[in-house]
């Protein structure tokens, strides 16, 4: 009987042991799973309580007169590839996308007061970045050279006494007022200083490599398209500018511009904006 008793009670205290041994485990199990599932939520981007985006809105600045990257459609509204590429993000981060078309030089100025970011072409650099956050870049790009049919402008020492278009606060503005013996003369919008190069009025236009090429192809009997690799021009990329103070939100639109193009939405663009 005592050893009988004896094993009764081994075999309860195993038991009680292996329970209590399996509600440790159970417990220490539910808090690694809980702390996991709150951080994964913490690190996802939430709109509703972003700064700019709890309204639900993207508000996005944009210069619609540099084709194919933005443009008045035919609908009268913006258009192009910057602006689909925007809308597309706006999807990932779950706001609707309103999109204002406004001078280019004012954007920056105005991110965090008016608009809640810009797309526009707009080069990454030094400068802008004091003012604003970018995004991962979206897109490289060149400068190229528009000019007459009958032009014999070459190289950059055939800028020497000429008269060179640009868009102001744009790159090419940027270079041209860095070359000697040149008049920049500059213009709120692209077309404009196209429409005075076809009337004779400049010798020169320098824009980014797609818009020129655009415009080339818009005029082939007045205008042609230098590649800006013969007058020694950098490649640079295009981001989108974001308010500095919300890293949150540029993380956010990093990720949506990944994800785009990890599945695909990208390269659609690609081809319907710049391939067709």
């Amino acid at each position: 009987m005592k050893t009988l008793k004896k094993t009764l009670a081994l075999l309860l205290a195993a038991v009680l042991t292996a329970a209590a041994v399996t509600g440790c485990s159970s417990s220490s199990s539910g808090t690694d799973s809980s702390a996991s599932t709150a951080g994964s939520e913490s690190s996802e981007f939430d709109a509703s309580t972003d700064k700019y985006l709890k309204d639900g809105v993207f508000t996005v600045g944009t210069n619609a007169t540099f084709p194919p990257f933005e443009y008045i459609g035919d609908d009268g509204n913006p258009d192009g590839f910057d602006v689909a590429l925007i809308k597309e993000v706006g999807k990932k981060l779950g706001v609707d996308v309103e999109v204002q078309d406004m001078e280019f030089d004012t954007l920056v100025s105005v991110i965090g007061t008016k608009i809640d970011g810009a797309i526009a072409g707009m080069t990454i650099n030094d400068e802008r970045k004091e003012k604003v956050n970018f995004s991962d870049p979206y897109f490289d790009a060149i400068q190229f050279v528009l000019v007459p049919k009958d032009s014999d402008i070459k190289t950059t020492d055939d800028f020497t006494g000429k008269k060179i278009g640009t868009q102001k606060g744009t790159t090419g503005d940027y270079l041209v007022q860095d070359m000697d013996g040149v008049e920049d003369v500059q213009y709120d919008k692209g077309i404009q200083a196209v429409q005075d190069l076809v009337a004779g009025r400049l010798d020169a236009v320098i824009l980014d490599k797609n818009p020129v090429e655009t415009f080339a192809a818009q005029y082939p009997d007045d205008l042609k398209a230098l590649d800006g690799a013969d007058f020694n021009f950098d490649t640079e990329s295009y981001g989108i500018a974001l308010p500095k103070d919300d890293q949150p939100l540029t993380d956010a639109v990093n990720k949506a511009i990944k994800d785009l193009k990890d599945d695909g939405t990208y390269q659609k663009l690609i081809d319907q904006y710049f391939n067709n």
